[in-house]
């Protein structure tokens, strides 16, 4: 039978070449240091404590490949560098969780391990730069992500508590209010929609229903915004006169953006998606299967 674990790692490691070095014999780290001697980059995720303890710190392993490493500064000793970092212990320290969920209700993670992957991203970019900066001047660079720092970079615009001393809350599908100096009111309509069948179109309404606009409370910016409840109940009942698809397709020809809320398994039956080839059949010595 077939776990998670094996699907897991059959889409983040396929196509890799693997050798695994039992790093605290000295057999294996011979092993890794022969390898590092002609490495291009080394990636590695150990507490400071752990790395040192082995002898595969960026001080040391920089004396072995002198042409992709170079000297770098010591991390000054921060107050949770001893700590192991995981993706929802980040999402609640940035902020992430707690402006996740509906409003009034307990913090939540996001539905995927974003703050690993953003971490991840920040890494490879730091990679390539310091790639280019060899080519240039022939020295290394020790490159640092922090999923913490990823975490907090993902805000973006839920950073306004900043300037406005105010902490952002819960919108739950709903548009937050703009990130300036002092936070406007969020564009209104920006939200899931239920239509039939429900809860799987996302659409952003122009000034386009005229009925609407001609109600005092509903035709600025602001006066939305304000009466977003009510004016979100008014949507609502118009969408649910038709399909999700038939919503989608009207919508788009109209110029409002809007698109389906897909599961998982709808995703990859999308025309787009194939046409990108975001997913592509892989092979496995016992199953071999396409998302």
């Amino acid at each position: 039978m077939i776990g998670p674990r094996d699907g897991d790692m059959q889409n983040l490691h396929r196509n890799k070449r693997t050798l695994t070095l039992d790093l605290k014999s000295e057999a294996g780290n011979r092993v890794l240091r022969r390898l590092v001697q002609d490495a291009d980059v080394v990636v590695e995720n150990f507490r400071p404590d752990v790395k040192q303890r082995l002898g595969i710190d960026y001080d040391t392993l920089a004396g072995i490949n002198r042409a992709s490493f170079s000297p770098a500064s010591r991390l000054r000793q921060m107050t949770y560098r001893e700590r192991p970092g995981f993706d929802q212990v980040a999402q609640g320290m940035s902020g992430l969780m707690s402006v996740t969920g509906q409003p009034g209700g307990p913090p939540m993670r996001a539905g995927a391990a974003v703050v690993d992957v953003a971490a991840g991203l920040f890494a490879a970019l730091g990679v390539l730069t310091a790639l280019v900066e060899r080519e240039r001047s022939g020295r290394g660079q020790w490159v640092q992500s922090s999923l913490l720092h990823a975490g907090i970079a993902l805000m973006t615009s839920r950073r306004h508590a900043i300037w406005s001393r105010r902490s952002a809350g819960q919108v739950g599908n709903d548009h937050p209010p703009a990130c300036r100096p002092r936070p406007t009111l969020p564009p209104t309509p920006y939200q899931r929609r239920g239509c039939r069948p429900p809860d799987v179109a996302n659409a952003l309404p122009h000034d386009r229903r005229e009925d609407l606009l001609a109600r005092s409370e509903f035709n600025d910016e602001a006066g939305r915004a304000k009466h977003r409840t009510a004016l979100n109940a008014e949507l609502a009942a118009t969408l649910r006169t038709r399909t999700s698809a038939q919503w989608i397709e009207a919508l788009n020809a109209a110029g409002i953006p809007c698109g389906p809320i897909y599961r998982m398994h709808e995703v990859f039956a999308d025309p787009q998606v194939k046409h990108l080839g975001v997913a592509a059949p892989v092979t496995h010595r016992r199953w071999a299967r396409s998302p």
